[in-house]
């Protein structure tokens, strides 16, 4: 990973000038000038197979730069200040259900990390410890620690941003994936495929609290910003389980639909009073209320929709479609895609970031 550095800054530096990456969109000075608008936001998707970052402009959703990252991102985020991008990177093969994993070519650890993209600088700085096989995370609220999702070791590693170095490492459940900070971050929630529960980290203490069973195949979780409800994915379940974050147990299931539905990740609308669900084999995108947590509407959105995200004025829903290697731009007010935008090869994950 670390040999690619020179030539991935230059490869930055290139694809977000004027002249755009080889085979992009060349960045026009009417699309510089939208995104200097107020408001003005782009869309950046992570590319598991191709190993890159597309970078698409808000304003004509349009793909305006593809960036080398390295193998496997997956898992990205954006600091606090928004002015910088961190995603998981991973050597382990990539592994679908089912498959025989003594046929799997040997995982290459030395390309685990957690990637350092300056978004003002437009290069990717450097590559942080993650501990091995790193697949998603979440930042404390001042965006000083980094909480990482560790999958082959069933543990979750505390990064420090600033030395870039693991701190400390804890004991989590089987598979683990989702990783979320509530509001306060006083905790945070790292979801078990397969223990099927969620490990809750007290920040300040760094230790596993609780184990809270949840349901079959948990996978992504997402807190209301009050720290009132949070809400829990299940995969195996074709449901959302809801959970208190004050005591830490589950309260009921919400069922989205039918069982050929595989719920992934999950997102709120900017004023949190919908919930949006990818449906990954399901191809839906299903809304809930968060006030009811009754389910209002779905929706087919493309081939497989994992990685899922909502623009800051909440006008548009952005799904990551794996198998057809695009994004579906979802116009929310008639729940329609409007548009699918050709990405790298097989997009996981989705951040939208105002500029």
């Amino acid at each position: 990973m670390r040999l690619l550095h020179g030539f991935v800054i230059g490869a930055v530096l290139a694809a977000m000038g004027c002249g755009g990456s080889a085979g992009e969109p060349t960045t026009t000075n009417a699309r510089a000038e939208a995104q200097d608008r107020p408001g003005a936001y782009r869309i950046y998707v992570t590319n598991e197979m191709s190993g890159d970052l597309s970078v698409i402009d808000g304003a004509t959703h349009e793909v305006i730069a593809t960036v080398p990252l390295g193998k496997r991102p997956r898992g990205i985020h954006a600091s606090p200040d928004r002015q910088t991008i961190y995603v998981a990177l991973s050597g382990s093969p990539i592994s679908p259900p089912g498959v025989d994993e003594s046929t799997l070519p040997p995982p290459d650890r030395s390309a685990d990390g957690i990637g350092r993209f300056n978004l003002q600088a437009n290069e990717l700085e450097k590559v942080l410890e993650s501990g091995s096989d790193p697949e998603e995370f979440d930042l404390s609220p001042d965006g000083r620690l980094l909480y990482i999702s560790n999958e082959d070791k069933a543990e979750a590693s505390i990064l420090d941003t600033a030395s870039g170095k693991i701190i400390k490492a804890l004991p989590v459940g089987e598979e683990p994936e989702g990783v979320t900070t509530s509001p306060d971050g006083s905790v945070v929630y790292v979801t078990s495929e397969g223990d099927h529960g969620v490990a809750v980290i007290d920040t300040a203490k760094a230790e596993v609290i609780a184990n809270v069973p949840v349901g079959l195949r948990p996978r992504d979780s997402a807190f209301l910003p009050d720290g009132s409800k949070a809400y829990v994915t299940l995969e195996n379940e074709a449901g959302v389980a809801v959970v208190d974050p004050r005591s830490h147990k589950k309260i009921k299931t919400i069922k989205l639909g039918a069982p050929t539905l595989r719920p992934m990740a999950i997102a709120l609308s900017p004023d949190a009073a919908e919930a949006y669900v990818s449906t990954g084999r399901g191809g839906q995108v299903v809304v809930f209320d968060t006030a009811s947590d009754e389910v209002t509407a779905s929706f087919e959105v493309g081939e497989r929709p994992w990685g899922i995200a909502v623009s800051p004025d909440g006008r548009y829903l952005y799904t990551a479609n794996g198998p057809s290697n695009d994004v579906s731009v979802v116009d929310l007010a008639k729940r329609t895609v409007i548009k699918k935008i050709e990405v790298g090869d097989r997009p996981w994950g989705v951040i939208t970031v105002e500029r």
